[in-house]
């Protein structure tokens, strides 16, 4: 292999981990408005689709919740703008947490953010520069096609008629000036089957061209010309064989890079748990309604900023900031070895996690981050779940285990885990100060020895 070759495979290595998050993120939008997810039904561009129910294993979305109901909406707001209203939940929990092209955070609507009232907002494309209508605030959205995903606190099934009716009155509708001509996604040049690597590539190419990112990223983006990323007409449908052997070996070395710091790169841990209070932080550039822009929630550090960005995308696509939600994940217990689903494990709470909204413990597999179906269909476990059992000092146990724990007491505290290695995540909704300034401690997972 030349030098000129090993410096290409370098760069498109480099390439995959900066463009991963958005090829990611777009090929779930395309998916979700075009096939659904699971009780999400398709829904084309500018119009929500709304859960029925909390997902479960057929919702196959890396790490959904199981705590709310979801409503989604793909924006593509090249015809104009689109005006979004929102009910009054009469304090009720919910969040729109608004997603650009390059999963960037960059709008929050919702109690934390906005408060229960009743509201209506104005979506802009970039380049707007006309009137927001009285009563209305503007949210300036970075890219011409973003996401809208929306999460309303339900205790569970008698509780559903409620969030479905706040979720009908929540509207969005085109704005009077909007021409209702919308581009949708950019097609790209077809590329031969069993050549995933040179579609990915392709697919980013067409994609940063569609959407441009904040001007700092925008230079970044130069470097990558000599992979052809900038070319205006696709290089990938018939490639000169040093850059197609390049870009496979870039795409296998840049997909190890992302699988790699998942799992093991330089994130805060505590008591086997790691920290990803601020796997979101990556926006710089983007901060609209309800986002903070203080320093300790902005990577100034660019680099740093894009693996994180890759590794958010592929753990936890459409996570919140932190002070939205925080999220702890474990793929170990508090001992460093793995989380196996033949064994049994405790989680022992000696205080519940301080939140103003809820927490939850959440169970994933692996390697995809998926729910997994049990004899109970339990998913989650938290401060909300009925029945559970405290003991005397007030404290909260809990048993991660395949099997049904013998007695009654000890089987109301039950997560049910799946028969492989899994990941179980602890959600902290709109959590306080002492998550972050370690007042507080994530408790480790324990593993039980045989009885």
């Amino acid at each position: 292999m030349t030098d000129g070759t090993t410096d290409l495979q370098a760069l498109a290595a480099e390439a995959y981990i900066y463009g991963y998050p958005m090829v990611l993120n777009l090929d779930e939008v395309d998916r979700v408005s075009r096939t659904g997810m699971g009780t999400l039904s398709p829904a084309p561009f500018n119009e929500f689709s709304h859960a029925s129910r909390l997902a479960g294993p057929d919702d196959t979305f890396v790490s959904v919740n199981n705590d709310t109901v979801y409503s989604l909406a793909q924006l593509d707001l090249s015809g104009g703008a689109q005006l979004l209203t929102v009910p009054d939940t009469d304090g009720r929990y919910y969040v729109l947490q608004f997603v650009d092209a390059w999963t960037n955070n960059f709008a929050y609507v919702g109690r934390r953010a906005t408060g229960t009232g009743a509201a209506s907002f104005l979506l802009t494309p970039p380049g707007w520069d006309e009137e927001v209508p009285l009563g209305a605030t503007r949210i300036a959205v970075p890219t011409e096609v973003a996401t809208i995903v929306g999460r309303w606190a339900c205790s569970g099934p008698d509780d559903l008629a409620a969030v479905q009716a706040l979720q009908e009155d929540t509207l969005l509708e085109p704005y009077w000036t909007a021409s209702g001509e919308s581009h949708g996604l950019p097609t790209h040049t077809y590329i031969p089957d069993g050549e995933p690597e040179l579609l990915f590539y392709e697919k980013l190419r067409a994609r940063m061209a569609a959407f441009p990112p904040a001007p700092a990223d925008l230079a970044y983006q130069q470097r990558f010309a000599p992979l052809g990323l900038l070319d205006a007409q696709s290089p990938y449908a018939s490639p000169e064989p040093d850059l197609a052997n390049a870009l496979r070996a870039g795409f296998a070395a840049g997909k190890e890079k992302v699988e790699s710091a998942s799992t093991q790169g330089d994130i805060p841990e505590q008591n086997g748990w790691k920290l990803t209070y601020h796997a979101f932080d990556y926006n710089a550039d983007h901060f609209e309604v309800g986002t903070h822009k203080g320093p300790q929630w902005i990577y100034t550090d660019r680099e740093l900023g894009r693996m994180v960005r890759a590794t958010s995308a592929r753990t936890a696509l459409w996570g919140n900031h932190g002070y939205e939600a925080a999220y702890a994940m474990a793929w170990n217990d508090g001992d460093g070895q793995p989380l196996e689903g033949g064994q049994s494990y405790t989680l022992r709470f000696e205080k519940p996690p301080p939140v103003d909204a809820f927490w939850s413990i959440t169970m994933y597999d692996l390697p995809d981050y998926y729910l997994v179906d049990n004899p109970v269909a339990r998913y989650s476990i938290g401060d909300r779940t009925p029945g559970l059992s405290y003991d005397d000092d007030g404290s909260l146990t809990l048993r991660l285990q395949p099997q049904r724990p013998a007695d009654d007491k000890t089987a109301a505290n039950w997560l049910p885990t799946p028969s492989g290695n899994f990941r179980p995540i602890l959600r902290m909704y709109t959590p306080h100060a002492a998550v972050f300034d370690g007042t507080y401690e994530v408790p480790p997972i324990r593993r039980r020895q045989a009885e």
